[in-house]
């Protein structure tokens, strides 16, 4: 019999592993409480950090809201806008693209006067028409009379300058030689038509009796899809630099004697002929920086200023006071003029050059002016060759035949 192996089980007590014992940077100790004063610097602190962060905040406020303001600001006054026809400031850049409108205008003793609308054309060219009795065209861009004219016949002359304005000729008919023109020119054309005219009844008008209207031509160029024009305009001073010139002009110099500064301003008088009843007369107004345009037999040139909303009103009965022209900027152009072989029409020339004086802000500068086409327009130009800008305001141009006079 084998011996079996039997194991004894143990009966001593096991030995248990020691436990290590806590450092002293993992024992936790507890933090003895704030003293009075830590709690006063401990709650100045937080105080400061709190009106700190109230500060910043109270700061960007006033960044934001300023750079906001000034954003409605740059909206609300954009740099300024000026009128390509006149320089006058306006309020919208798109009002440069409107069409413009030349209006051949009478002014003749035989019912013409006084005018209607004047006042708001742009340029207005003055020139012999027959006879010595002178006639205008007038050049309109954005009007809002509701009565412009009479209106009369087209003269050549009258469509050469007409034509860099990009403008709708409105005339009722004129010489051979201007229909033949307008007709191989192309230029919008509104000749007489009592579907944008009328014919004011009664008065004293005779036949310089048509008319027409703001609504009217407006209504003529959508109808036959004139949108726009591009306007070949004069060079011209802003307001600010019209203003500057004006206020140099009114600074007296010191007198070494002690006598009174008198400043002198200068108002030409314009010839055309030996009829005074269209030879003109300007007084120059330093208030105003105008020219108050009057006739040389001493009568003012007075016209209507029909309110926008009339329809077909009769100027002298409807249309108020008259009111007298004031230019801001006159110009005397001698131009190479003769008779017609009918013996009746004036024949100018328009094209090339000639002498010219500029009256503008109170004083004269004399030059020359040139035109190199039909469709260019007339450059100014000062005796050392400078291109003269013309002060902001309508622009009055005389056409003076060689055989005038000018006077200032």
């Amino acid at each position: 019999m084998s011996a079996k192996k039997v194991q004894q089980k143990s009966t001593a007590t096991p030995t248990k592993e020691p436990t290590s014992k806590p450092s002293a940077k993992n024992k936790r100790t507890k933090r003895p409480p704030r003293t009075k004063k830590q709690k006063i610097i401990l709650g100045i602190i937080i105080t400061i950090l709190a009106l700190l962060v109230i500060a910043l905040g109270v700061i960007a406020y006033f960044i934001f809201r300023d750079t906001e303001q000034a954003k409605t600001e740059r909206v609300e006054f954009p740099d300024p806008i000026y009128s390509v026809l006149t320089g006058e400031e306006i309020s919208d850049a798109a009002l440069n693209k409107n069409p413009t409108y030349c209006i051949q205008i009478p002014n003749g003793a035989d019912g013409a006067r006084p005018q209607a609308g004047l006042n708001q054309a742009g340029v207005i060219f003055e020139a012999i028409a027959e006879r010595g009795i002178t006639r205008f065209a007038a050049i309109f861009q954005n009007p809002t009379v509701s009565a412009i004219g009479p209106i009369r016949s087209l003269r050549p002359y009258y469509l050469d300058w007409d034509t860099p304005f990009d403008c709708t000729v409105v005339h009722a008919g004129g010489s051979a030689e201007a229909i033949a023109a307008i007709n191989a020119g192309g230029q919008r054309n509104l000749d007489e038509s009592l579907e944008y005219m009328w014919r004011e009844q009664g008065g004293t008008r005779a036949w310089n009796n048509l008319f027409t209207s703001s609504t009217e031509l407006a209504a003529f160029n959508k109808d036959n899809g004139y949108g726009t024009s591009d306007v070949r305009a004069f060079a011209r001073l802003t307001p600010d630099e019209t203003d500057k010139i004006v206020r140099e002009r009114q600074t007296c110099p010191e007198s070494e004697d002690g006598e009174e500064c008198i400043v002198e301003y200068i108002s030409p008088s314009i010839s055309f002929g030996a009829m005074p009843s269209y030879n003109t007369v300007y007084t120059y107004n330093p208030e105003t920086n105008t020219y108050a345009r009057s006739y040389a037999t001493g009568d003012p040139h007075l016209v209507y200023d029909c309110a926008p909303q009339s329809s077909t009103p009769n100027t002298q009965s409807e249309c108020g006071e008259l009111i007298q022209l004031t230019p801001s900027v006159v110009i005397a152009m001698i131009v190479s003029e003769s008779q017609m072989s009918d013996g009746y029409h004036e024949d100018i020339k328009t094209t090339g050059s000639g002498n010219t004086m500029i009256f503008q802000n109170g004083g004269v500068i004399e030059g020359t002016w040139h035109k190199n086409s039909q469709t260019s327009q007339i450059i100014f130009e000062d005796n050392e060759g400078n291109e003269i800008k013309l002060a902001p305001g309508q622009t009055w141009i005389a056409a003076v035949p060689q055989y005038g006079n000018i006077t200032y």
